[in-house]
């Protein structure tokens, strides 16, 4: 029998033996997405060593990857982290920002530093689903129909300004959020692994835009904006200009995608305390019992819950979740999947509005 051999220098069992990352670049995060409560008091479940190594490492990876994208994306350390959680928790994303705000780039930026196949899909008024999922051609050599794979087959799909195709366009993209796997005439496909899609829409420019379906704002796991710079921040992305000469700011590759999906399985381990999770479902369960929503959020709410808190708890270094890791991932996981009452509508209330102040009637557990 042939042993393998033993892990080279620098590499990390724990999380997908890839290489790890560089000491300066694992450092306490910059930013963390959402304050944590100081010093939570520690569950009543202890999770085994290996557990805790390999959640600690998924930590030290996730701040890696946040340290080498935030060289190009300046002052946005909360958005970052908040898109990481995403990822972590293997969900399908949604920027809606004003145009020139880095939507595109954070996910170029994300693509690169992550080492996963990144393929781009510019969405336009005569896109075709075949366009995307691909389609069978006729090989005449062979006499037979053949397979070529669209651009959807690959680890990270960025479908900018998904807004701009129409409804059946959009639709081709159902399938591969949820099930991550398409289908082609009689024929199943399966994406690789992982696989997850951001997607872009800007709120102003209507016209000419189908907005998306409930059906499909549901499968996005966090809706989310990156927002305008301050002034310093705004100084520093034009003094970096000045400094390297070049529009292109170099990424280093800090994970591939092995080690991603071995990140994502060790946040299975995360401790979630059963009075956690009821506050989960409490949560959810008001958004469909306020009086100003017409329709609350379905069940993938709570499953959002559940998943990014997972990973809000592991990006912080711990083990097991907290009621303040559930709260920092609240408004971005539930609030897009809340239809409001038409008269609460017109009246400008946003749903960001609704989650916060159900945030603040649910009582908190003490775990």
């Amino acid at each position: 029998m042939v042993q393998a051999p033993p892990p080279p220098p620098g590499t990390n069992p724990a999380v997908g033996g890839a290489a790890a990352p560089p000491p300066p670049a694992v450092a306490a995060p910059a930013a963390p997405a959402v304050t944590a409560a100081a010093a939570p008091a520690a569950p009543r479940h202890q999770s085994s060593p290996e557990v805790k190594e390999r959640l600690a490492a998924v930590g030290a990876i996730g701040q890696a990857i946040s340290a080498e994208v935030q060289k190009v994306i300046i002052g946005k350390a909360h958005v970052i982290d908040n898109v990481l959680v995403n990822i972590l928790a293997n969900g399908n994303l949604l920027f809606e920002d004003y145009p020139g705000l880095a939507k595109t780039l954070m996910t170029n930026t994300f693509a690169d530093a992550l080492g996963c196949d990144f393929k781009r899909v510019q969405f336009t008024p005569d896109l075709l689903p075949a366009d995307i999922t691909g389609t069978n051609i006729y090989d005449a050599k062979k006499g037979e129909f053949t397979f070529k794979p669209g651009p959807i087959f690959c680890n990270l799909l960025l479908s900018d300004e998904i807004n701009r195709a129409p409804p059946k366009t959009q639709a081709a993209l159902l399938e591969a959020m949820q099930e991550k796997q398409v289908t082609i005439g009689t024929v199943t496909h399966k994406l690789p692994a992982p696989f997850l899609t951001m997607a872009t829409q800007n709120p102003v420019e209507q016209e000419g835009t189908y907005p998306l379906p409930e059906a499909q704002l549901d499968r996005f796991m966090f809706k989310m904006s990156v927002g305008y710079p301050d002034r310093a921040d705004e100084d520093e992305i034009l003094a970096r200009r000045i400094q390297r000469k070049k529009d292109a700011v170099d990424v280093e590759v800090i994970t591939d995608p092995q080690r991603v999906i071995a990140m994502q399985q060790a946040i299975e381990d995360v401790y979630v305390d059963p009075a956690i999770r009821m506050y989960m479902v409490e949560v959810v369960a008001r958004t469909r019992e306020d009086p100003r929503v017409l329709v609350g959020s379905s069940p993938r709410g709570s499953q959002a819950l559940l998943k990014t808190g997972r990973a809000a708890a592991a990006m912080r270094g711990r083990d097991f979740v907290t009621p303040d890791d559930v709260k920092s991932v609240a408004t971005l996981a539930i609030a897009h999947r809340l239809i409001l009452k038409p008269e609460h509508q017109i009246k400008g209330l946003e749903t960001d509005e609704v989650i916060q102040t159900i945030l603040g009637q649910v009582p908190v557990p003490t775990v």
